[in-house]
Order: structure tokens, then C-alpha cells, then sequence
């Protein structure tokens, strides 16, 4: 006999109920299909389970649609490592079919867009270089660029205008090689809004003798005040994504989130996505929870509510499937 006081409990007076009888979250109904031989993305798409990512995936794709459908911002939050994958031409292509209505960019973003327009490639060997004291130190980069800054501050323009303007207009030994491979220039040429989102000490630009922190760091708020404004007219169903960037773009659109609402335009009704191989603390908080739970609290107009969809995966397989999707 045991030597415990307590006792087992017994399971003779256990109440169950019938299995049908039990609200459940997964049914038949949800599970994948099998798409038929060589079909299209979009009836792959159609395939996806009802279920997790499968659900958010083609939740994301819908909000994208209506989106465009009611004419709504879409807006892309882009780190440099998007550029650095080669995705350029995709997302260039989402613009011309009306799913990116305004880019903004953190300083890697623009630096990787400019080079790969100037010379057609980008990203350097860092440890190779930084010992010796060379990296970042390319002198076109770094000059150019403060230049087509500076030139643009002085006519009141923000980095993203002065930069796609530059590389669309640069003539002789500064012409784009490549130019067609530039979001920045394919934005200005369409005349969508880019704003760049510098943070001092964090790009090599800012090592450059070139560098006049006067004129990047007033051209760099007139870009978060122009976000600020087209995060405004996302009520009543926008949509902002955030791709690849775990810090600054996060907290860039908290900003721009609350100065709208500030001034008494809580965007309601909107959707926000964040896309990256993993899930950070920020984008998680800034993008997915905090403005979709402030949306919420708000109301959404036509009780259209608001949403946040996290879909992790490689930026260089995510971005072109979610095109490939989008009808």
C-alpha cells in the first residue's frame, strides 16, 4: 500500500459527450487539395490548406486585391536585404500593376538600389574589407548620392524624389548602367512616393567626406512626414507590408501611425503584413499587433476590421510567389 496521503483520482464518474457534438478548429473542409497536373500559381494558391500560414497566405492576397480594387495605399516597408536578392524587377512589376503604391526604404535599402542601378552589382566582402579600413568607401556611392541629396534638400525634396530623380536623369559618366533594375528610379518615373528612412551611423554613407548630416537628416524627415501623410489615407482598408526589416521601418510606422492619428486620421480598416525568414520582436509589436489593435479600438468603417498577418519564409521565394498569386 502506498505510503502518500493523497490519492489518485478515479475516472468512473468522468464526463465525456459526444465527439460530433464538439466545436473543433480543423475540418476536411480546410485541408489542402491537390492541385491538378501543371497548374497555374493561382490555382496552387486555391490548394493551400485553411489553415496557419496556408489561411494568412491567401488572407494577405485577398486584402492586396480589395486594395487595389478600391484604389487604397499599399505600401512596401523594404530592407536592404530585399534588394540584395535580386527581387527588384518583381516588386517593380507589383508597381506597375497597382500593388505598391508608395516604398519606403531604411539606408541599406537605398545604398544596394543605387549601386545595382550604377554598376549592376552591389554588396561587398565585409570582412574582407573592413579591417583594412575600405569598406564602404566606394567613392561613387557615398558622393553621389549626398550630392543628388544635398542638390535635392536645397528644392525641398526628401531622399527617396531626389535619388529616384537623380538616377533618372544622371547623364554622362554618372548615368545608370542599369537603371531598369531601380526601384527608386521606376517610382519616380511612375510617380510613386519612395521615402528613405536613414539612422545615422548606420550606413556607410554616412563615413563619406561627402556626407552633409544637415541636408540627409532634413531630407530624411521630409520622407518620414510624406510616409506619415500616406499612412493617413490608409483608412478604410490600406495595406502596409514589412519586408525585411527587423528595426527602423517598424518603428518608422508606429510614428507615422500615431502622427495620423494625432491629427485626428486613425487609419481603421487596415491590414498589415509582416514578411521576413524570421519573426522579430518589432515587426511583430509595430506592425502586427500594436497599429492593428489601435485600428481595432477605433472602429473600421463599413465594419470592415482590421488585420495583421505574419508569413515567414526567404524573402527570395516569398516575394515572388505572393506576385504570382495576386491575380
Amino acid at each position: 500500500m502506498s505510503i502518500y496521503r493523497s490519492r489518485p483520482l478515479k475516472l468512473d464518474r468522468v464526463k465525456t459527450y459526444p465527439l460530433r457534438s464538439r466545436p473543433s478548429k480543423v475540418s476536411v473542409a480546410d485541408f489542402a487539395r491537390v492541385p491538378p497536373p501543371q497548374a497555374s500559381i493561382r490555382q496552387w494558391t486555391k490548394s493551400l490548406p485553411n489553415i496557419l500560414a496556408g489561411q494568412s497566405f491567401r488572407a494577405v492576397i485577398a486584402a492586396l486585391s480589395r486594395a487595389r480594387s478600391q484604389r487604397q495605399p499599399i505600401i512596401w516597408g523594404l530592407g536592404g536585404h530585399v534588394i540584395k536578392c535580386g527581387l527588384s524587377r518583381v516588386l517593380i512589376d507589383l508597381m506597375n500593376r497597382g500593388y505598391l503604391t508608395a516604398v519606403a526604404m531604411n539606408g541599406s535599402t537605398l545604398i544596394h538600389d543605387f549601386e545595382i542601378s550604377m554598376v549592376g552589382f552591389t554588396s561587398e566582402d565585409v570582412p574582407e574589407s573592413l579591417g583594412t579600413g575600405s569598406f564602404g568607401m566606394a567613392e561613387e556611392t557615398g558622393r553621389l548620392i549626398h550630392e543628388a541629396v544635398v542638390q535635392g534638400d536645397s528644392e525641398g525634396l526628401g531622399i527617396g524624389e531626389s535619388l529616384g530623380r537623380f538616377l533618372v536623369q544622371a547623364r554622362g559618366a554618372a548615368k545608370p548602367r542599369f537603371r531598369q533594375y531601380s526601384l527608386l528610379a521606376a517610382a519616380y518615373q511612375k510617380g510613386i512616393p519612395a521615402t528613405v528612412h536613414e539612422a545615422i551611423g548606420t550606413d556607410v554613407i554616412h563615413a563619406h567626406p561627402s556626407m552633409d548630416p544637415r541636408a540627409l537628416g532634413a531630407a530624411s524627415h521630409r520622407d518620414f512626414l510624406l510616409l506619415a501623410g500616406i499612412v493617413k489615407e490608409m483608412d478604410g482598408g490600406g495595406v502596409y507590408l514589412n519586408v525585411g526589416s527587423a528595426v527602423v521601418l517598424p518603428e518608422v510606422f508606429l510614428k507615422c501611425f500615431s502622427l495620423a492619428a494625432n491629427l485626428g486620421h486613425s487609419p481603421r480598416g487596415i491590414t498589415t503584413v509582416n514578411m521576413d525568414f524570421i519573426q522579430h520582436y518589432r515587426p511583430t509589436e509595430n506592425v502586427i499587433l500594436r497599429p492593428v489593435k489601435a485600428a481595432t479600438k477605433a472602429g473600421g468603417p463599413s465594419g470592415q476590421a482590421s488585420q495583421g498577418y505574419s508569413l515567414t519564409g526567404h524573402h527570395e521565394l516569398m516575394i515572388p510567389l505572393l506576385a504570382a498569386a495576386l491575380p
